[in-house]
């Protein structure tokens, strides 16, 4: 008898592995979907900004490039030391 139970023990146990293994494959397909959904919320929004920035070029292009004079100026400053 302690066969039959031990074979029993085993079949239990093999039934709990294929289980957690059909969860594991679960909650990788969730969070790859998550993060494909996230990385396109990303990607849009990166869109967005640089459009946005573009039209405030175009819209005041001296004021950008002074901007631009300023920014490089510091970060010339700021290497230098």
């Amino acid at each position: 008898m302690p066969s039959t139970e031990s074979s029993h023990n085993t079949e239990e146990l093999a039934a709990e592995i294929h289980a957690i293994r059909a969860d594991i494959q679960n909650l990788t397909s969730t969070v790859g979907r998550i993060a494909n959904k996230q990385l396109g919320r990303v990607q849009d929004k990166a869109i967005e900004t640089a459009n946005e920035a573009e039209d405030a070029i175009r819209r005041n292009p001296l004021s950008a490039v002074a901007i631009a004079v300023g920014l490089g100026f510091l970060f010339g400053i700021f290497t230098r030391r």
